[in-house]
């Protein structure tokens, strides 16, 4: 091993690290592509057999984990243990000047120089070369004609079958021997199918798997921004996919590695306070500034020509390491993903997402333990909220360029081998009725249904399980909600898009309340949030989740608020009486105030009879009847007005909607003068909706303009159906369904028209 080359040992929990220092050696580290890194990491594992990961240091970080590892461990052993028997190198050379005497001593040389020097930079080489002086040998032993001579042949033979019966039992030759065939002395590409290190910049936390996997088979590949790249790979033996990301930052050259390093140790210099944290939209402007200008005066002083686009470009990556969140970032904007799961211990995992199109995946990024750990610190600040031993579980949100995302951190004790985090994507914009219409969650009849009952100003609970679509659903039926009329929500994290719904002029106020797990927190509890909302006038009241206490509060605001107003809110459930157990069973509300409850729709994710897929779909819009006593189930107070089918997977509507049996869809039909008595105009009214909701998606898809299925447009259309609604009430004295139809279909392709003209 050079002089110049020196190692460390690291012990991290129950890793052993060996760090080699690369830095003054002129070539990158690589085992895969280099016999002497190869030999010099082997006389390295002499040393400290019992490493669990190898990471070489040169600019970048090149770690190598503990499989890559062990392989090469095996011979490290190996060579250690046959140069300790040096009587096999030596024993049966013969002296004199005799042609066997001279062909001993070339032998022995050629085992020697196998042995002491190409077991170590290519141990595969080595093994070839063994076999090559195997069949060579049983070859002259075959061909021998005196019996001197077949003695010592069969020594040869004897060493050499010993030596690769050796190396026949390391692992790294079991890998490579179906391969082996053809191979040539100094190829080094089965070692590069075979290790592969995990590359981190010296300037970054988070180390990434760079190489593509060997057998994968290419799914989908598309870019994110402007120089992401995303590939989607199916790899043998493996149920889930890999998420293959490839961000900018890993697309650099080792000068400007340097350079963004050099800024980061100037930019780390300051800390950002807790009362920076409170604006971290106005800090991270702060430090791009800063971080540019510094960025600018390094590549002058260096004569690093950039551009002023690659100037902010390297910007936009340094301020991602200081004061952001790394890679989460980068996976954020893809806009394909949902959640991402970060578990722990840190630096052994991959990241885990959900893939709108591939569902599970993992990916090739492995986060590490500072920077956990510096993510824990900033989600403190930002939150104001304590993750600590009292306070194990940290739920806050993140607002980062671009995007908003819900956080859940949880600590030790809770989580004994460190910090693990969850990452839940929120959309850019509010979803819609006809979003979920053309990802098959709801039928336009569903839609037209729910959208019914909201301008009927009915309380109602959006059921599922975790990840089931409930807070999106949600969220697209406040886009229903007319926007003359005042909104207030209340949530411990901020989820729903009420910042979104603002600035297309909804008049909506949000409230954040205390975390129904924080505790010794200066923020209003749920249940005092809700009540406080009863004090704020005529409001139409939204729950982000109904956890505990706090429903109590609500069903307080379902008692007083129902007839006036939508009343509304998710909670975690698989069916109706399930949502009835959990309320009056777990959280204690009486009986009589759970019929406060009109409305109940159940979303939930459906697995392929495989089990490999799942579509979110709603289930069920049930009805809870007001005639029961004792049990609603029993009773018969729980009437489905739509149940999934599964062999059609939709919403099909059942006989006591068709038939007009729905109390409360009579409940609303009283209320209305246009529909009171007249149960036909209630059903020709649902269809109507579900007409203008089924129009759009197919006009969206026709046009291939999916911009019309967003919130700005399907805000714009909801309006104009209830302006076109009044006007013809006006003019004929009834909501004619085709009049109305007609007119408001003649405005959309006025729209149509405008929009296409302004392009």
């Amino acid at each position: 091993m050079p002089a110049k080359m020196k190692y460390e040992i690291n012990h991290e929990g129950e890793e052993i690290i060996v760090r080699i220092n690369w830095e003054l050696v002129d070539f990158p580290p690589s085992v895969e592509d280099s016999p002497t890194c190869m030999a010099n990491l082997i006389e390295v594992l002499i040393e400290v057999p019992d490493a669990t990961k190898i990471v070489f240091y040169q600019k970048r970080d090149y770690e190598y984990d503990y499989s890559q590892t062990q392989l090469l461990i095996e011979i490290a052993l190996l060579f250690n243990k046959l140069i300790k028997q040096k009587d096999l190198f030596s024993y049966g050379i013969l002296s004199g000047d005799t042609v066997s005497a001279r062909y001993s001593n070339i032998f022995y040389t050629e085992i020697r120089n196998t042995i002491f020097h190409l077991l170590k930079s290519d141990p595969l080489g080595a093994y070839v070369e063994l076999k090559r002086l195997l069949r060579r040998e049983k070859i002259n032993l075959d061909n021998a004609s005196d019996r001197r001579t077949q003695g010592f042949l069969e020594k040869n033979v004897k060493l050499l079958t010993y030596l690769i019966d050796q190396l026949e039992k390391t692992r790294l030759v079991q890998i490579a021997k179906p391969k082996l065939a053809g191979y040539k002395l100094g190829d080094r590409g089965i070692y590069r199918a075979i290790f592969s290190p995990i590359i981190k910049p010296d300037f970054m936390f988070t180390k990434l798997m760079s190489t593509y996997p060997v057998d994968g088979e290419e799914m989908d590949t598309y870019t994110v921004g402007d120089d992401t790249e995303i590939t989607i790979f199916r790899v043998p033996g493996d149920v889930r996919y890999l998420y293959h990301v490839t961000p900018p930052e890993f697309k650099l050259n080792e000068e400007t590695y340097e350079l963004l390093d050099l800024a980061r140790n100037v930019l780390a210099e300051h800390k950002p306070k807790r009362s920076e944290f409170v604006d971290p939209a106005r800090m991270r402007r702060v430090f791009y500034n800063v971080g540019r200008d510094l960025l600018e005066e390094l590549t002058n002083y260096r004569n690093h020509k950039v551009s002023s686009k690659e100037l902010d470009r390297l910007t936009e990556i340094l301020v991602r390491y200081t004061v952001g969140f790394g890679l989460i970032e980068v996976l954020l904007k893809d806009q394909k993903i949902q959640d991402i799961s970060i578990n722990s211990p840190m630096g052994q995992i991959t990241m885990f997402i959900v893939h709108d199109d591939f569902g599970d995946c993992r990916t090739n990024i492995i986060p590490t333990t500072p920077e956990a750990e510096s993510w824990a610190s900033k989600l403190r600040m930002i939150s104001g909220r304590p993750l600590d031993e009292a306070n194990q579980i940290l739920d806050t949100e993140l607002e980062l360029p671009g995007v908003s995302t819900r956080v859940s951190v949880i600590a030790p004790p809770l989580n004994p081998t460190g910090l693990a985090y969850s990452f839940r994507r929120h959309r850019d914009k509010p979803w819609t009725l006809p979003l979920f219409m053309k990802a098959k969650m709801l039928t336009p009849l569903s839609a037209g249904l729910l959208s019914f009952l909201i301008d009927g100003t009915r309380t109602m609970l959006i059921a599922g399980t975790r990840s089931s679509g409930k807070t999106s659903l949600l969220s697209s039926l406040l886009v229903e909600i007319m926007r003359r009329y005042r909104m207030i929500t209340v949530e411990d994290t901020l989820e729903l898009p009420t910042k979104s719904l603002r600035k297309l002029g909804y008049n909506i106020q949000s409230m954040k309340v205390a975390s129904a797990l924080a505790k010794g927190t200066s923020e209003m509890s749920a249940s005092d949030g809700i009540r406080a909302t009863l004090r704020l006038g005529d409001s139409a009241l939204i729950v982000g989740e109904v956890r505990s206490e706090e429903a109590i509060a609500l069903y307080e605001a379902m008692r007083v608020g129902a007839a006036a107003n939508v009343v509304a809110g998710t909670i975690h459930s698989d069916s109706p009486y399930g949502v009835y157990d959990r309320v009056v069973n777990d959280i204690g509300i009486p009986k009589t105030s759970f019929k406060a409850t009109d409305i109940i729709v159940v979303a939930n994710p459906i697995k392929s009879a495989d089990g490999m897929s799942r579509v979110r779909r709603v289930t069920q819009i049930t009805e809870v009847r007001k005639h029961w006593d004792q049990d609603p189930l029993l009773e018969n107070a729980f009437v489905d007005l739509m149940r999934y089918d599964a062999k059609t997977d939709e919403l099909i509507p059942t006989d006591e909607v068709i038939n007009g049996e729905s109390e409360i869809l009579k409940t609303v039909a009283g209320n209305i003068k246009d529909f009171a008595g007249d149960w036909d105009a209630v059903w020709n009214n649902i269809l109507l909706r579900a007409k203008t909701k089924e129009t759009l998606l197919k006009l969206a898809e026709e046009t291939n303009n999916m911009e019309l299925l967003e919130a700005p447009f399907v805000i714009r259309c909801n309006d104009q159906f209830h302006l076109v609604s009044e006007k013809v009430r006006d003019e004929v004295g009834s909501l004619d369904p085709k009049r109305i139809y007609s007119e408001w279909g003649a405005w959309l392709k006025r729209e149509l028209k405008k929009r296409k003209l302004s392009k």
